[in-house]
């Protein structure tokens, strides 16, 4: 099983979990039952090892397309084949009630479209990342693979064959004809799941088909960019954790930033950071429920804060504070990028930006949700405190340095989004606040940003006090009102950023570095990738900049333009972009698909259509 390239695969979930499927219609990165919890599937992290389940035709010279089912995510991969063409449709049932056949499974419906097609299905699980061996039982309608703590049942209504630990099975499919698989745990005491007839398969595919369209169907863009912008809504649906409302990072760990280095880390996990993008991207296309289910999430984590006052900058979507990393030694890492992470250390950082962000977030759902409760406020209290308290102390920034503490300008500026915000949620609810307090630090932040933050030398906003380096974290400021759009400062800064590494900036070829990596500020070996999040910033600030230029609004509809088509195929996008145009790290990622609807809405605006 040679490694696909990272963005050669599709994502099929359940809001509990997900799966990626490559090209190859092979099943690569399969976690069961939760997004965080140990995988079946890691053949994208070990290509001997991991573990895998693919379904693909056996003849020499077959091609594949993939795309998803109109308005939904269920994902088709069809092959082209010299005697015909087959369809493998991908999906796990939603909206299904716990006793329900499918509920929390994954379905493969395999089908000859033309001709005649011969297909050849592996099923090899490597239960807890590899670690835990297994039993392969046959029965009459499929397989149950038994491990520790932990059976899954492989449903078919075909003989299946042992081969090793897995099972294998060669099949014919002529045109019109449908086999499907089903794969699902086999709860202690209780029945198994059964193999699917092509009924039930049909009514699950239906069933699920409709609740995506369903709940599209809220949406409230209808702006240039609907395609894109749907997809992005669709994704971020998938990598939201249902019971508790939080929304994964990204649904993989240790795909790496840069191939066989060590910017390998676990995304599996919800970051305050994200707090303010999600909210907003939410509630601007109408995805009220969801944002507001987050808030809860969010509230859930301010009464949980910790003795002195302040919070951690991510947790677990179950709302768990321990995230602790460990590495997987006995897998090679995609590619060979090694180590792989599970887990990630990260949750013990001083981030000093995650009090802007989680500020700013409930500041946007209070005027464009629903406003928020007194006892929320109580808590809100103490964060603002503590941040007057401990604004001036240097931390490992929005970036996680592992290079030791700095002063960030970023984390600073976010310190000042936190108590700006503080009070005009005090204005604006009359709430008690010591406003004398929260308005002279305020304005301290202010004053010492622009004093320290500032080069005079390279006539931008800088990315830590004492540096010359740029940093497109700063490319927020005018997104958080920090300065205007038409700041002579800000344009001075979107124009340093703006130029090639070689000219001193940070834009090749229209993608956007979030920083110098050449540097070594991060404290870590090898290069990585463009930033796309970072690329989408310099969308927004070329938008709103544009508002009094029009030179920049075309160049930001350019640079758009441009990155939509660094989506892979199916319009999932990575954490980075490589050199060639290759997706790397953890895939597909939230943070970039919600600045994509943030970009898309507002340039959409400026352009004169309100959507």
């Amino acid at each position: 099983m040679p490694y696909q390239p990272i963005e050669n695969y599709g994502l099929i979930g359940n809001m509990r979990t997900s799966a990626l499927i490559g090209m190859n219609g092979s099943i690569d990165w399969f976690c069961f039952p939760y997004f965080d919890s140990p995988s079946i599937f890691a053949a994208i992290l070990d290509e001997r090892k991991g573990g895998w389940f693919k379904i693909a035709p056996i003849a020499d010279g077959s091609r594949s397309k993939q795309y998803y089912w109109p308005d939904t995510n269920v994902l088709v991969t069809r092959f082209f084949s010299p005697h015909g063409v087959g369809r493998l449709i991908d999906f796990m049932p939603v909206g299904l009630a716990e006793t329900e056949i499918g509920y929390h499974g994954l379905i493969r419906r395999v089908q000859a479209v033309r001709g005649s097609v011969t297909f050849r299905l592996e099923c090899f699980p490597a239960f807890n990342y590899a670690r835990d061996s297994h039993k392969t039982l046959l029965t009459s309608d499929g397989v149950c693979f038994e491990a520790p703590g932990l059976t899954m049942r492989l449903g078919s209504t075909i003989p299946l064959h042992p081969h090793g630990n897995g099972v294998v099975v060669e099949f014919d499919l002529h045109e019109g004809e449908e086999l499907s698989f089903s794969l699902q745990a086999v709860e202690p005491g209780g029945a198994s799941c059964i193999a699917l007839s092509t009924v039930q398969a049909e009514e699950l595919f239906r069933q699920t088909v409709e609740f995506w369209r369903r709940w599209l169907a809220k949406c409230t863009y209808t702006g240039r960019w609907r395609e894109m912008v749907y997809r992005s809504a669709l994704t971020l649906k998938l990598l939201t954790f249902e019971p508790t409302g939080a929304i994964v990072a990204a649904p993989t760990c240790s795909l790496p930033e840069d191939i066989g280095g060590r910017r390998n880390w676990d995304y599996r996990y919800t970051w305050l950071r994200d707090a303010a993008f999600t909210l907003y991207g939410l509630l601007r296309i109408g995805f009220t429920d969801e944002a507001t289910k987050f808030m809860h999430w969010l509230e859930a984590r301010c009464h949980e804060l910790r003795p002195d006052g302040s919070l951690q900058i991510m947790y677990g979507i179950d709302g768990r504070h321990v995230l602790k990393e460990e590495t997987l030694d006995h897998l090679e890492g995609y590619k060979g990028s090694r180590p792989v992470r599970i887990g990630n250390d990260a949750y013990n950082q001083l981030q000093l930006d995650i009090y802007g962000e989680l500020m700013d977030s409930i500041y946007l759902y209070n005027k464009y949700g629903s406003p928020i409760s007194y006892d929320l406020w109580k808590h809100l209290q103490r964060l603002v405190n503590w941040v007057c308290e401990n604004w001036q102390r240097p931390d490992e920034g929005v970036w996680e340095v592992r290079s030791g503490q700095q002063h960030f300008v970023y984390s600073k500026l976010m310190c000042w989004v936190a108590l700006d915000r503080g009070l005009r949620l005090a204005d604006k609810r009359s709430f008690p606040a010591d406003r004398v307090r929260w308005l002279k630090t305020r304005d301290t932040i202010y004053e010492e940003i622009m004093t320290r933050g500032w080069s005079h030398t390279r006539k931008a906003f800088i990315q830590r006090y004492g540096s010359e380096t740029l940093d497109a974290s700063l490319l927020i400021m005018p997104l958080v009102f920090f300065v205007s759009p038409s700041d002579p400062r800000m344009l001075s800064t979107v124009d340093a950023i703006n130029q090639s590494p070689e000219h001193g900036g940070l834009v090749a070829n229209g993608l956007v570095y979030r920083y110098n990596s050449a540097e070594g500020i991060d404290g870590l070996d090898g290069e990585e990738g463009t930033f796309n999040i970072c690329t989408f910033w310099l969308v927004e600030a070329l938008t709103r900049a544009g508002r009094f230029d029009r030179t920049r609004l075309d160049e930001a509809r350019l640079l758009f333009e441009q990155m939509l088509g660094y989506a892979n195929h199916l319009g999932l996008y990575a954490e980075e972009t490589g050199h060639h145009g290759e997706a790397l790290g953890n895939f597909p990622q939230a943070f970039t698909h919600l600045a994509l609807i943030s970009a898309a809405f507002n340039l959409d605006r400026a352009l004169g259509n309100k959507s």
